[in-house]
């Protein structure tokens, strides 16, 4: 089984839709999406994913199902009760003298690097985040519909590997998110999904594909082939937008810092 991961354009978030450079981005995304081989099509309800999904489906002719499930990892950290988060997540925005909600895995790198917690398979469930968040119940009802869905394929979670009920050598797509992917990829590969929210940074419209092995009569691990792949934009001339990172050098004030 094959699985592709694509990232939506570069985003207005404000807004839900795609930015100018977004829209050109998804354009030559579709492009390039005769020659992908992307089988049966899935998307997440945000517009925009939808919206990247839409050049794409029309340039192949087809249509895709979409899952609530695929929209951007929804889970919130609640600072307010944490002095320790509140120096871990120290941008987070005020309203009436309350910190707001956040992103829960948007953390400075040295706070969860010096606990140890946040890089274990598990521990990370016991963390002072997962504490003052819904992380572990979104976490695992995300992964849960990702497993239900493979398992449609044939593919049964067992552990940390899947039993194969029914060979299958299909592709499927999944038009969605950065955060929503690495928690996913996560799930495949056993790990904290922290060390790929730090590590990741898949570019708008980036590909990351990932396969069935099975090494093993029965029991197959998915492994990755490519993760975040812009050469549909490098091969025209387009620059990856930069959206979902941070700054290269501090002194640069005009990145995300």
């Amino acid at each position: 089984m094959r699985i592709l991961f694509i990232r939506h354009g570069d985003p207005d978030y404000e807004h839900d839709t795609l930015t100018e450079t977004g829209k050109k981005e998804a354009l030559l995304l579709a492009q390039a999406a005769p020659e992908m081989g992307l089988g049966h099509c899935f998307v997440s309800p945000l517009n925009r994913a939808q919206e990247t999904a839409s050049y794409t489906l029309k340039e192949l002719g087809c249509k895709a199902q979409t899952f609530d499930w695929l929209q951007e990892f929804p889970a919130r950290v609640d600072v307010n009760a944490s002095k320790e988060l509140q120096d871990a997540y120290p941008d987070t925005d005020r309203n009436n003298g309350k910190y707001c909600m956040r992103i829960a895995w948007d953390m400075l790198p040295s706070y969860w690097l010096s606990h140890p917690e946040y890089g274990d398979r598990d521990g990370w469930r016991e963390s002072e985040v997962a504490r003052c968040s819904n992380l572990v119940q979104i976490y695992d009802s995300v992964t849960g519909s990702f497993d239900e869905f493979l398992a449609s394929y044939g593919y049964v979670r067992e552990g940390g590997l899947y039993r194969v009920k029914k060979e299958c050598t299909e592709s499927v797509t999944f038009f969605c998110h950065l955060g929503l992917t690495c928690a996913l990829l996560s799930h495949l590969w056993n790990m904290s999904p922290f060390l790929l929210w730090h590590s990741l940074a898949p570019a708008p419209t980036s590909v990351t594909e990932v396969v069935s092995e099975e090494r093993e009569k029965g029991t197959a691990y998915f492994r990755a082939l490519r993760i975040g792949d812009v050469s549909h934009l490098s091969g025209a001339g387009e620059k990856a937008s930069f959206s979902g990172r941070f700054c290269e050098v501090y002194g640069n004030k005009e990145q995300r810092h």
